[in-house]
């Protein structure tokens, strides 16, 4: 099977051209064509020689998920259905605001952490996806929707399918491609990673030179709720968890996130916000707190609170102190908000 040169960084490119007999600056030539342009194949790059373009046309692939189908939002949410070369399918989703455009864009297909609320759970892990395809997911959004993307900024969340600490490899090389100025040219501060508390890869991530910002999905006060509710926490419980968020480096002005999934009549009592202040107290932790009202799914079994239930919640955290707000679903009608991705049915996409 060929080498997709989607994915590739500097060194590897470097070490192609090189093998292929072409010089070195080849290489950052090769790598502007895939990044910055976008190029949709080796014959594009116009300002490579006719014989390198047709060496790496032999040798190579430039393949990027396609876009197998497309469902938009009644709130202008559009989630896609993208495939990969060899058939396998994962989604993504385009959410659309007044001062910015934020692309949710999965790291794995399906997921092994079996969080009880969210329904990508069900699929179990079908597989890792590789850097070209999680940052081939931003290729394929912005070329669907340059319209919509060319006059503002563009947010990256892997917060899509999987856990992308599970992928850490593949993940963190897509941010460096992502962030990278002669790359994609998504600033850092624009690229969110989420994680459902994997200690060893939040640690590992503190020592990156290029870092995302972090959202933990806690979604529990105490052990008992968290494990039952999130399998991962019987490994890496609460205390752990949050001892690892106070070793990520911050911004001066940059808070970690908390994405606190709202679930009726298990984790969102009056004695939840006390503990949940004073969690964030004892660790000493700089955090904002991102309340997500569950979003239905007949089969996990579990309810929508109250509006006025988020709302207290809300309010209550603000009082003690800790940052808050009530994230504003996207998507729900058509299963693209939060833990609702699961690979169900698109009709056919535009063309």
């Amino acid at each position: 099977m060929a080498p997709n040169l989607l994915g590739m960084e500097m060194p590897a490119l470097r070490a192609l051209v090189e093998n292929l007999g072409a010089r070195p600056f080849h290489a950052r030539q090769l790598y502007r064509w895939i990044y910055a342009r976008r190029a949709g194949s080796v014959e594009a790059m116009t300002d490579l020689s006719r014989d390198l373009r047709r060496k790496l046309a032999a040798e190579c692939a430039l393949e990027r998920p396609a876009v197998a189908g497309v469902e938009e939002s009644s709130d202008g949410a559009r989630k896609y259905l993208l495939s990969a070369p060899h058939g396998e399918r994962f989604e993504a989703v385009y959410i659309p605001e007044p001062r910015r455009v934020t692309f949710c864009i999965s790291a794995q297909i399906g997921c092994a952490l079996d969080c009880r609320f969210c329904l990508t759970a069900q699929l179990g892990l079908v597989r890792n996806l590789g850097a070209g395809e999680i940052v081939g997911q931003v290729l394929a959004l912005l070329d669907d929707n340059k319209e919509r993307t060319a006059a503002r900024p563009v947010n990256i969340v892997m917060m899509g399918m999987g856990e992308a600490l599970h992928n850490y490899e593949n993940a963190v090389a897509a941010v460096r491609l992502l962030a990278d100025p002669e790359g994609v040219r998504i600033p850092p501060r624009r690229i969110t990673l989420s994680t459902a508390g994997l200690v060893p890869g939040i640690l590992r991530l503190a020592g990156e030179p290029i870092r995302p910002k972090l959202a933990v999905s806690l979604n529990a006060t105490t052990d008992e709720i968290r494990s039952r509710i999130m399998p991962i926490n019987k490994r890496y419980p609460i205390a752990a968890l949050l001892e690892a968020c106070g070793r990520y480096p911050l911004a001066p002005r940059e808070r970690l996130t908390f994405e606190y999934v709202l679930l009726d009549g298990l984790n969102d009592s009056a004695s939840d916000p006390p503990r949940l202040a004073a969690l964030v107290k004892r660790h000493r932790l700089r955090v904002k707190v991102n309340l997500i009202p569950f979003n239905r799914a007949d089969e996990l079994g579990f309810a929508e609170p109250a509006r006025e239930t988020v709302i207290r919640f809300r309010d209550d955290l603000l009082a003690l102190g800790v940052p808050a707000s009530i994230r504003k679903n996207r998507g729900r009608d058509i299963t693209a908000a939060c833990g609702q991705l699961a690979l169900r049915g698109y009709p056919q996409h535009p063309q």
